[in-house]
């Protein structure tokens, strides 16, 4: 086991009706004006902002409104938010909505109290943030993690670029996960969500050379195993709360870093799927992730039969080939493809709703190498060329 630092100062309000007491907890911090930001019009449709609204208003919490958050969170509606935030002499921001709109707030946030340094310059490693706004979030989608983690990604639609970077500044204050908001999250999006959020574990469980880890090994395998019962719960009953709390909580503790610890690893999927969704900003970042994912474990897992054999008997339920472990471990990638199949989520380039061409193979292995700078270490290292391999095994 590896040593490491863990932190995770994010108070969570969790529960039914949790979303209701907004207004007495930012009260609490004593915060004057907010930015409250949000994405598209289901917040408005099922009158959760109105709820926030009133909640502020109760409390006498003055407020300011941003929305228009798309997937895949772009620049210019972050740095139009850094605009608005020091205008109007904001304190606070509250993001309502899922992790677009959570990453969206994390970089106005940076923005908004390093007014000398372009945002930009912190996803490319050219600067990091001394200071940032404080911010909350109300989540209505579990997938992205973000409510509780110290991770940002933001497309720079010039160039079409996906980056993210860590910092603690990216530590929300509090995080309100109420089940009940993500009742009217869509079948599609729901498996989306189930995908993003087992990705963040699977890749910390298989993506380092870390032996050793076994306390570790088992919370993964465990949450792991309970993402599969509650998604194909969700996906068959939308409104079953227990399913819907199970995927919310399981969606923080997967991504803040509680599944990796004490263990090296590189998140390659993530890092090509930021790609492909940079290049195509349509394609949802779970059926992103799916596309992909089987066929990257595919090529890799020879490289640690071991490991992926692991995992396909105490999660999977694949009984162990002691003469072949290779096997083992390529009939758990098997299952678990059926298990996204399931849900309906795309396992093949192909299956994308994007017109993908099999020449942006080299264009997107090209920007996730840093145009050949850059290697992704992992059990298998990958290069440009293997990138390239991987996006045509998927195809």
């Amino acid at each position: 086991m590896n040593n490491f630092e863990y932190c995770v100062p994010t108070r969570v309000l969790f529960g039914r009706g949790t979303h209701k007491e907004v207004g007495a907890v930012i009260k609490e911090y004593g915060f004057k004006k907010i930015l409250v930001h949000f994405g598209g019009g289901s917040v408005k449709k099922t009158g959760l902002l109105d709820q926030v609204t009133e909640s502020l208003k109760e409390h006498g919490i003055e407020y300011v409104l941003l929305g228009g958050v798309k997937p895949n969170p772009t620049l210019s509606l972050a740095k139009e938010g850094i605009e608005l935030c020091r205008k109007e002499g904001i304190d606070f921001i509250l993001a309502v909505g899922g992790g677009s709109v959570l990453d969206s707030a994390k970089c106005i946030a940076d923005g908004t109290l390093n007014p000398d340094i372009d945002p930009w310059k912190f996803f490319l490693k050219e600067a990091v943030p001394k200071k940032a706004l404080p911010h909350g979030n109300i989540l209505t989608l579990s997938a992205s993690g973000s409510e509780t983690s110290l991770s940002c990604v933001i497309t720079n639609e010039e160039g079409g670029y996906k980056r993210g970077f860590n910092s603690p500044t990216h530590r929300p204050l509090f995080a309100i996960l109420n089940p009940e908001l993500t009742f009217s999250v869509s079948k599609f999006q729901t498996g989306c969500g189930t995908v993003d959020i087992m990705m963040h574990t699977l890749e910390r469980y298989l993506g380092g050379t870390t032996k050793n880890t076994p306390l570790t090994d088992r919370i993964a395998e465990g949450l792991l195993t309970s993402v599969m019962e509650a998604g194909a719960v969700a996906d068959q009953e939308p409104e079953n709360y227990d399913a819907r709390a199970t995927l919310m909580w399981a969606g923080s503790l997967s991504h803040n870093d509680l599944t990796g610890l004490g263990r090296d690893y590189m998140m390659q999927v993530h890092q090509m799927e930021h790609e492909l969704s940079g290049l195509y900003p349509s394609i949802a970042h779970g059926a992103g992730l799916s596309s992909l994912f089987c066929s990257w474990a595919r090529y890799v897992c020879e490289a640690d039969p071991m490991r992926f054999a692991q995992l396909a008997v105490r999660v999977l339920h694949v009984d162990m080939n002691f003469e072949d472990p290779v096997k083992t471990a390529l009939n758990g990638i098997r299952r678990l493809e059926e298990f996204f199949q399931s849900l309906s989520m795309p396992v093949s380039l192909r299956e994308l709703d994007a017109a993908i061409k099999e020449e942006d193979f080299e264009v997107m292995a090209e920007k996730c190498s840093f145009h050949g700078t850059r290697t992704l270490p992992g059990i298998k290292v990958l290069g440009k060329p293997e990138m390239i391999d991987i996006y045509r095994l998927a195809f």
